[in-house]
């Protein structure tokens, strides 16, 4: 048998960071004033940019990055192996990265399959973000669609 325990390892971070145990974080990079609650996990290749806050049970998949002040609710899913040809593919560098611009709000229970949402961007609770979203507003649903613009 071989366990791989969960915890902390290779991290980039200040002194200014909050991370509430047990967390599974790794070759990752957090800024300034992030805030990640138990129960998440960011794997490498990660930037969480200053001032966002992670809520507990998120897990963020390899090349996410987020801007500043963003927030992630509870129970939020980064997917970024996309299953085009049908099967799992392990392949990192065909792997899409995800890119989520300053000031986006992710709401619980949302699951994001793209690669980039614009700064400004509210995603409503339960949603599936399925394209790019490219000017600010309210999207919700699956998949989520422009509900008014901000």
């Amino acid at each position: 048998m071989k366990i791989l325990k969960s915890g902390i390892r290779d991290v980039s971070a200040s002194d200014k960071v909050t991370v509430c145990e047990p967390v599974n974080l790794y070759e990752c990079t957090l800024h300034d004033d992030v805030f990640v609650g138990p129960f998440v996990e960011i794997q490498r290749h990660c930037v969480i940019g200053a001032g966002t806050r992670i809520q507990s049970h998120s897990f963020l998949c390899e090349k996410v990055t987020t801007g500043s002040n963003c927030f992630i609710g509870h129970n939020v899913t980064f997917a970024n192996d996309l299953f085009r040809s049908g099967k799992l593919n392990p392949d990192p560098e065909s792997w899409i990265s995800i890119h989520l611009g300053d000031n986006v709000i992710v709401g619980s229970g949302c699951t994001i399959l793209t690669e980039f949402i614009c700064s400004g961007a509210v995603i409503g609770a339960g949603s599936v973000v399925t394209k790019d979203i490219l000017k600010p507003g309210i999207y919700a649903g699956n998949p989520a669609r422009l509900l008014r613009e901000v």
